[in-house]
């Protein structure tokens, strides 16, 4: 696993994709070392391959689906289907494709910046917790912090508040930086309420994959300051866990929500 700032680097680097007429892109992959591609990297690279394709708007929503998982051996050529181009909204669809056929599919909706009346209500922010509650994890990298801890094998309620201070980037990498961090801990806050597991037991105890993920994007952001990553994930039944979440700055804006399915299945008997 590289370094903070090396995963940084080259995730920066993820997202700045190759284009060819179509418009089709080409999207270089992370150096993780598990062989296969990692679903935010996916996400992320969506969302540039949209912009990329319509520029003047921006994403308002993104559904991803996860057929196949994909190979870090080789790019990811995503062909984008224009289906329509409005002067405030467009709709499209991205195909994510390796050697081995389709991995990910993503319907898009675009959107350029109207004004309009602005209402939000939403729980207030919580106080950014102390350096005392930093964590690591291998795929964010960043400073995070929170109060719960997912490598806990007791039951708890499944919800988890992450605070995350992104490096400041160009404004128009923010939602594909986002859509990449909301891809992580959703299983991992699912599996929570389950007494004597955690989200170290993937793979060991139970397996488990993202099946799909939805993102909505509400206002413009940037990064270099805090940001609170806020998910609840109310069912695990039938070998799926459900979750949800929000994304808002650290004054309280709500700038994003996601919810995302994903399989959870454990051995019978």
């Amino acid at each position: 696993m590289p370094s903070s700032t090396d995963l940084w680097t080259d995730l920066l680097s993820c997202l700045d994709l190759d284009e060819a007429p179509g418009p089709v892109y080409r999207g270089a992959n992370q150096r993780l070392g598990y062989h296969r591609l990692f679903g935010g990297q996916l996400l992320a690279q969506f969302v540039r391959a949209a912009c990329l394709a319509c520029p003047g708007k921006t994403v308002k929503s993104l559904h991803t689906l996860f057929p196949r998982a994909g190979s870090d051996a080789e790019p990811v050529r995503y062909e984008v289907a224009l289906h329509h181009e409005g002067s405030t909204f467009a709709s499209l669809t991205v195909t994510a494709r390796q050697e081995a056929g389709v991995i990910a599919t993503a319907s898009v909706s675009m959107h350029s910046a109207e004004d309009g009346r602005d209402v939000q209500s939403t729980p207030p922010v919580p106080s950014l917790p102390g350096p005392e509650h930093l964590v690591k994890y291998d795929l964010l990298p960043w400073e995070n912090r929170t109060t719960v801890d997912l490598d806990d094998r007791a039951a708890a309620p499944p919800e988890f508040e992450l605070w995350m201070r992104v490096p400041e980037t160009a404004p128009e990498l923010a939602p594909a930086v986002a859509a990449y961090a909301t891809d992580l801990t959703l299983i991992g806050t699912a599996v929570l309420a389950v007494d004597g597991l955690s989200q170290l037991d993937a793979h060991k105890v139970f397996t488990s994959a993202v099946t799909s993920h939805t993102l909505w994007f509400h206002r413009p952001f940037t990064t270099g300051d805090w940001l609170l990553l806020r998910q609840h994930a109310p069912l695990l039944a039938h070998g799926r866990s459900f979750g949800r979440g929000d994304l808002l700055t650290g004054d309280g804006a709500l700038v994003a929500s996601y919810a995302q399915e994903s399989l959870v299945r454990f051995p019978a008997g």
